[in-house]
C-alpha cells in the first residue's frame, strides 16, 4: 500500500498553505479547527515540526475570552460564503463566531509520543491556551452539565437529523437573499438543504448581531441542542488536558472537576427509549431521537456501554459499511446527503480508538478495516455511502488522508 501512503502525504502537501492546512481546494478554503487536528496528527507520521505548527497556527486565532474559532481566515477567498465579511469574529485573526468539537489537547498528546523531548517543549508553550479553551467551552457551553451546540456548524454534523426538531423554532425571515459557493463543488444532493442553509445563517446573525455575547446567545438563541459529539470530545479532551498538565507539573483540579461533571452529564444525553446516547433541545427537553455516529463516540470518552455495542453489532450484521452518520434503520437515512447517513473516515477515527481502548477489540478492528477497505477501494473522498461505499462530497481530502496515515490503516487494508 506504499503508492496509497504516497497520495496520502501528496495530498496533505498539496493542501498545505504554509502553516496551515485547507481541507481541500475550492469547496473548503481555510482553516477548520477539528479538520486541522487531524491534519496535525497526518503530518506528525513523517515531518513533526508541521505537525505542531498546524496546531500553532489553530491556536492563534484564540480569542480573548478562550474560544478558538471553526474556521480562520487566513487569506481572502471570493469562492466561499460566508466568510469574513459575514461572520464579523472578535478574535485576533479574521474568523468564525463559533468553536468546533476540541480535538486538540487529544491528539497534540498523541503526537508528543513520537518524539516526547520535541514534544515536551511544544506542551509547555501551548497548554495554556489549550486550558483557556477547555474553560470557555465549560462556561459558555456546558451550563447545564452537558455540552451544547448553539449552531449545527459548531457540532461539525453540520445537517445531522439531530437539529431538526430544534431548527423548527429559528425564525428565517431576516435571511435574505444570499448564494452559497459549496453547491457549486459539489452536487447539491449531497449537501444541505436551502432550508438548512438560512437556518445556518440566522443563527450566525444572531451571534454577529450581539457581538458574539455568550450571555445574549444563551439567554435569547432559539438553538441550543445538548449534543453527543461536542459532549464526548470535549470530555475526551479534559482527561488528555490533565494528562497533559500532570506531565508538566500542572495542578489539574481544575479540570478534574471538569471531567467529573461530563461524567455526570452523560445521564442527559441517554435516551432511555432508545437505549442510546442521543441529542437533546434544551429549550423543551425533547430527545431527537437520532443514532447517529456521534452516539458511538461514547468508548473515545472513556464511557462503557453494553447497549451501544448492540447497536454497532447490529447495523455490522445487516450489511452496512460502519458507522454510518445515522442509523440506516431509521425514517430519516439518506446514504449520500453529508451527515444524514454517510460514513466518515474522522469519525470512525475517533470511534475505533475508543473501542479498542475499552477492550472492543473485535470491533475496533471491524471498524478499522472497513474504514481502510473504503479509503484503499474509493479513494481519499470526504465521505463515503454507507450501502455501497460510493465516494461523495469533496475529493482530495486532507483529515481522510490523515486518518489512512495516523491510524496505519495501510496495514490493515487487506485483511
Amino acid at each position: 500500500m506504499e503508492a496509497l501512503d504516497k497520495q496520502a502525504i501528496d495530498i496533505l502537501t498539496d493542501n498545505d498553505r504554509g502553516g496551515y492546512t485547507i481541507p481541500t481546494a475550492g469547496l473548503y478554503p481555510y482553516q477548520w479547527n477539528w479538520d486541522s487536528a487531524f491534519a496535525a496528527l497526518g503530518f506528525s507520521t513523517f515531518d513533526l515540526p508541521r505537525a505542531w505548527q498546524e496546531i500553532e497556527t489553530l491556536l492563534t486565532a484564540q480569542w480573548d475570552n478562550g474560544m478558538v474559532p471553526h474556521i480562520v481566515f487566513h487569506q481572502p477567498d471570493e469562492g466561499y460564503f460566508p466568510g469574513p465579511e459575514v461572520w464579523g469574529g472578535k478574535g485576533p485573526i479574521a474568523s468564525s463566531g463559533i468553536s468546533q468539537p476540541p480535538l486538540v489537547a487529544t491528539f497534540a498528546r498523541k503526537i508528543y509520543q513520537r518524539d516526547e523531548a520535541l514534544g515536551l517543549e511544544k506542551l509547555k508553550a501551548i497548554y495554556p491556551a489549550l486550558v483557556e479553551w477547555h474553560r470557555w467551552y465549560m462556561a459558555c457551553r456546558a451550563e447545564s452539565g452537558v455540552v451544547a451546540s448553539t449552531h449545527p456548524w459548531e457540532s461539525g454534523r453540520d445537517n445531522a437529523p439531530d437539529w431538526d426538531e430544534a431548527s423548527e423554532a429559528i425564525d428565517i425571515s431576516n435571511v435574505g437573499e444570499y448564494q452559497r459557493r459549496d453547491t457549486s463543488h459539489v452536487d447539491a444532493s449531497m449537501r444541505p438543504t436551502k432550508l438548512d442553509y438560512d437556518r445556518y445563517l440566522s443563527l450566525l446573525y444572531l451571534g454577529r448581531d450581539c457581538g458574539w455575547d455568550e450571555k445574549v446567545i444563551e439567554q435569547t438563541s432559539p438553538f441550543r441542542v445538548a449534543d453527543p459529539s461536542l459532549h464526548f470530545t470535549l470530555l475526551r479532551g479534559h482527561r488528555d488536558l490533565a494528562e497533559i498538565g500532570k506531565l508538566l507539573g500542572e495542578d489539574v483540579s481544575e479540570i478534574d472537576g471538569w471531567i467529573s461533571t461530563l461524567e455526570e452529564g452523560c445521564k442527559q444525553i441517554w435516551n432511555s427509549e432508545m437505549n442510546a446516547f442521543d441529542s437533546v433541545n434544551l429549550r423543551n427537553g425533547k430527545f431527537a431521537g437520532s443514532l447517529s455516529n456521534a452516539s458511538f463516540l461514547c468508548w473515545y470518552a472513556g464511557i462503557e456501554s453494553p447497549e451501544m455495542v448492540g447497536h454497532l453489532e447490529r447495523i455490522l450484521g445487516n450489511g452496512h459499511y460502519i458507522v454510518p452518520s445515522y442509523d440506516p434503520a431509521g425514517e430519516k437515512y439518506d446514504a449520500m446527503r453529508y451527515w444524514r447517513g454517510p460514513v466518515w473516515a474522522i469519525m470512525n477515527a475517533l470511534i475505533g480508538w475508543g473501542l479498542e481502548e475499552q477492550g472492543h477489540v473485535t470491533l475496533a478492528r471491524a471498524v478499522r478495516q472497513q474504514t481502510a477497505g473504503l479509503i484503499s477501494n474509493y479513494g481519499f473522498a470526504e465521505y463515503f455511502n454507507p450501502d455501497n461505499g460510493t465516494p461523495a462530497g469533496g475529493g482530495h481530502f486532507t483529515w481522510t488522508a490523515a486518518v489512512w496515515l495516523s491510524w496505519s490503516l495501510s496495514d490493515l487494508a487487506g485483511g
